[in-house]
């Protein structure tokens, strides 16, 4: 039996951070299905802009929707939509057979709706009616000005993949908005079966420390965050409320482990990987990560419900002067500042393109 396949028996879902036109052409993502257990994928604008910039795959599209008339944010989600249909159709088997608890694709919304609820759902309702695919997650910041928006898509019946979490205040904060939306669905006599993940970034921790901590305490800071925000997530699901939405036919908010490649090159390429294995919880692994734990990865323990050995290791780190609760704040806010820079590179990209080819 395959790593993979163990960790997937396991319960945990093995999803790709990755998509590109190359990928579905030459077979490689149904070989990832096929032989490495993976059942989804997430995407971003960054990875979209690398696979608009390294190939020419995408160039007889953008040129087909530039005469079109379509441009800039326009082109680029019908450009995107056209393989995330692709994948989805891919996955769609695994979205039937679990009932759409598996097998899901995202899209993201523009980073610069961020702080406006009532257009993040507008554009959330366009995407998810343009995809015309049940399995595509619209991706919403979890961050203080994305709350209201997820709350607000959940109860209009978006799924929602909600991203830039770094804390358990981070994830409580949203898995609050999430009850919200279902128990408003509850009230007005609406299906309450709305699927969310919850997306805690992880490896992002460890690099923000870096060299100013002890050497012991090198790559720890990032699973130890988890561990906490995992408690946090079982204590939930055995609470009243939640325990009452289900009796009702809601369905839990599952738990994404998000950025789980190391960044530290001394550090094992499986390090996160092996250490959040956990039931019923997805790890999305850059392509990278997952080749790597395919070929010589292991799976030491299932993560601990109780969180306690990660409370040691988080008070060894504020033993050693850092402030967790700052050093989140700051993440999810450098999160958002970087969302917005990859956003404006990809529109520049697309733009650029769209200028070249047509003249070309």
């Amino acid at each position: 039996m395959t790593i993979t396949k163990r960790l997937h028996d396991l319960g945990q879902s093995l999803w790709l951070d990755n998509i590109t036109r190359e990928i579905l052409d030459n077979g490689t993502l149904r070989r990832y299905i096929d032989d490495l257990s993976v059942t989804g994928l997430t995407s971003n604008p960054t990875i979209f802009d690398e696979a608009i910039a390294n190939t020419a795959a995408y160039d007889g599209s953008i040129r087909q929707k530039a005469q079109a008339g379509l441009k800039d944010e326009e082109l680029f989600v019908e450009l995107a939509l056209e393989d995330l249909r692709r994948a989805a159709d891919l996955f769609r088997p695994v979205f039937d057979r679990t009932s759409g608890i598996d097998g899901w694709v995202s899209m993201e919304v523009s980073p610069l709706l961020a702080n406006d609820t009532k257009t993040t759902l507008e554009a959330a309702l366009r995407i998810h009616k343009q995809a015309e695919r049940p399995n595509l997650y619209i991706k919403i910041p979890g961050n203080p000005d994305g709350v209201p928006a997820i709350e607000a898509a959940i109860f209009a019946g978006v799924p929602v993949n909600v991203t830039l979490l770094f804390s358990s205040e981070h994830y409580l904060a949203v898995s609050e908005a999430y009850l919200r939306g279902i128990e408003r669905r509850v009230a007005a006599g609406l299906d309450p079966k709305v699927s969310s993940v919850a997306s805690l970034f992880v490896s992002r921790w460890d690099r923000a420390v870096g060299d100013k901590v002890p050497a012991e305490l090198r790559n720890q800071l990032g699973i130890a965050v988890a561990g906490r925000a995992y408690r946090a997530h079982i204590e939930l699901l055995a609470s009243k409320r939640w325990r009452d939405l289900e009796a009702a036919g809601a369905r839990k908010q599952r738990m994404l482990w998000a950025s789980t490649g190391t960044k530290d090159p001394k550090a094992a390429p499986d390090l996160y990987v092996s250490a959040l294995a956990a039931p019923d919880t997805i790890d999305t692994m850059p392509e990278k990560t997952l080749l790597a734990f395919a070929a010589d990865g292991s799976i030491k323990s299932v993560m601990a419900k109780d969180g306690v050995d990660a409370e040691k290791v988080l008070g060894a780190f504020a033993k050693a002067g850092i402030d967790v609760q700052a050093l989140a704040t700051r993440l999810q806010s450098e999160g958002a500042e970087s969302f917005v820079k990859s956003w404006a590179a990809l529109m520049k990209r697309i733009a650029d393109k769209s200028s070249a080819l047509a003249t070309g």
